[in-house]
């Protein structure tokens, strides 16, 4: 892999918390007990989503420094160009160590999970700020010499175990390192912790690496043949047997899917509503080319997603679900005997507050003097409330019941009226330009979220919709998805507004 006079030189990216250090030490001890010079460096960084750390590690044969007659002097920091070895715990990593040029198509073995932690500006985005995966990798696989990847933080997972452990395991399947497979898990052996789970991942992701793992057989679109559960309640049925009846097939999924989610956001009258309004769309958009087949698709998945709109009650919910506790202690690793804590910082403002309230006492609230100030008073500050305590759990609890209540609130009746006439907006705009139509569905996206996200969004939909009237038949569906994407740019809105100026729309 490299000539006799020069080291073995292995960079490692990861983020704090995975186990970069612990991979580092044991590529340091493996060389040292095994006739080589070894030196470790790191550089943590704070940028990231929970600290980004370079390690690097250079090796250096004691048996050619004797030959030499000379002490290798090592280096401190990988320089681009001059890395034999590229470890990475998370995909984005990986890009970021063939964007500084770590990674050469003549030199380097890339090893990468291919799972995502999302950053924070992916996280913080108005719309889908994710880096588009694929491309990802097909950036790296290009930059490589050679590039081995699998999902490494399933693998851990799986094994009881952490990524350190799985990266160890790859690199040595991988067969860069002149170790062998004793020598790397008598490593893992003389760490003296966590020896079982580690040897575990070890042995998994050394066979993923070395191409021995068995293959997994291939299922065809699994999804799409296997048959629709029939649910015991008689009433779900009906709706389910509504879907499939009255709706084409390229739909059902969607239709089935926001069938489910508004059951379970709200009642079974509220998902007939949600068949009601599709039933109309469908009716409006009959005979419409694979435009209309699209528009159909996209609009019943966005009119689920609008009308389970987070509002106090849901938020309540979702924060006291049962899948959530699971899911919280599965990532905090929580042991047996060990307690949790789950701590919620909320702060309602009075807008949230009255969204609440019957659709007339909020509004009367809203615009009222002395009560308005003496709510604002009482909800300046937020407050911390134990999820996981019986106090705090109940008190969120009598929040998400309150969704009983929800059909008669201020919030639900803004919601509905922008529900329909978006709507209306749509069915009419589709007569005349299908592809316009789609652009105006996907607005729905603007339309997001809770507390102050909800605010910004509204206001650029409503931006965006007064625009869409203001411009009338020239509007074209290009320009519209301009001034969407302008709109999901920024929070200020500066953008699309230096958008709407552009185009004469302001």
């Amino acid at each position: 892999m490299t000539s006799a006079t020069q080291p073995i030189k292995i960079a490692i990216l990861a983020m704090g918390g995975e186990g970069g250090g612990v991979l580092a030490d044991w590529i340091v001890d493996m060389g040292e007990a095994n006739g080589y010079v070894a030196q470790t460096t790191s550089v943590p960084g704070v940028a990231q989503r929970t600290g980004a750390t370079i390690y690097y590690v250079e090796l250096y044969s004691q048996a050619q420094a004797r030959a030499d007659n000379a002490r290798p002097v090592l280096a401190l920091m990988p320089l681009p160009g001059d890395v034999d070895v590229v470890l990475a715990s998370e995909l984005m990593e990986a890009g970021r160590a063939v964007q500084r040029g770590l990674v050469t198509r003549e030199r380097t073995t890339l090893i990468a999970s291919t799972h995502r932690v999302f950053s924070i500006a992916e996280k913080s985005a108005l719309g889908d700020g994710r880096v588009d995966s694929q491309e990802l990798l097909a950036h790296a696989h290009q930059a490589a010499r050679r590039f081995i990847r699998f999902d490494m933080e399933q693998a851990a997972q799986a094994s009881g175990s952490v990524i350190s452990a799985v990266l160890f395991g790859a690199l040595a399947g991988a067969g860069v390192l002149p170790f062998t497979r004793a020598q790397f898990e008598a490593t893992i052996e003389r760490g003296g912790v966590g020896i079982k789970p580690s040897l575990k991942a070890f042995s998994e992701a050394f066979e993923r690496a070395s191409g021995t793992a068995a293959a997994l057989p291939v299922v065809a679109n699994a999804a799409a043949t296997a048959p629709v559960a029939q649910p015991s309640h008689p009433r779900v049925r009906a709706l389910v047997s509504r879907v499939q009846s009255e709706f084409a097939a390229h739909a059902q999924a969607y239709l089935l899917e926001g069938v489910r989610r508004l059951i379970d956001y709200q009642d079974l009258d509220y998902a007939d509503l949600y068949l009601q309004r599709m039933s109309s769309m469908a009716t409006s958009l009959a005979g419409s080319a694979a435009v209309g087949d699209e528009l159909l698709r996209e609009t019943a998945r966005h009119l689920a997603l609008w009308m389970s709109y987070e509002d106090t009650a849901r938020v309540a919910a979702l924060k006291t679900r049962a899948t959530r506790f699971e899911r919280v202690r599965g990532e905090a690793r929580v042991q047996d005997g060990q307690l949790l804590a789950i701590n919620e910082y909320m702060h309602p403002r009075l807008q949230e507050i009255c969204e609440t309230l019957p659709a007339g006492i909020g509004r009367w609230l809203m615009n009222s003097g002395l009560p308005r100030r003496l709510v604002e008073r009482l909800t300046r500050q937020g407050r911390v409330i134990q999820t996981s305590s019986l106090r705090g759990y109940l008190l969120l609890r009598s929040v998400a019941a309150m969704r009983r209540f929800r059909r008669s609130t201020l919030r639900y009746a803004e919601e509905n009226r922008r529900i329909e006439s978006w709507l209306q907006r749509v069915a009419v705009t589709a007569e005349r330009s299908p592809a316009l139509a789609l652009e105006l569905v996907f607005c729905q996206r603007l339309v997001k979220g809770y507390s102050d996200t909800h605010e910004r969004g509204v206001r650029n939909y409503d931006s965006v919709m007064a625009a869409f009237e203001r411009a009338g038949e020239r509007l074209s569906a290009g320009v519209l998805r301009e001034l969407r994407e302008a709109a999901l740019a920024d929070e200020a809105g500066s953008q699309l507004q230096a958008t709407l100026i552009r185009h004469a729309l302001a």
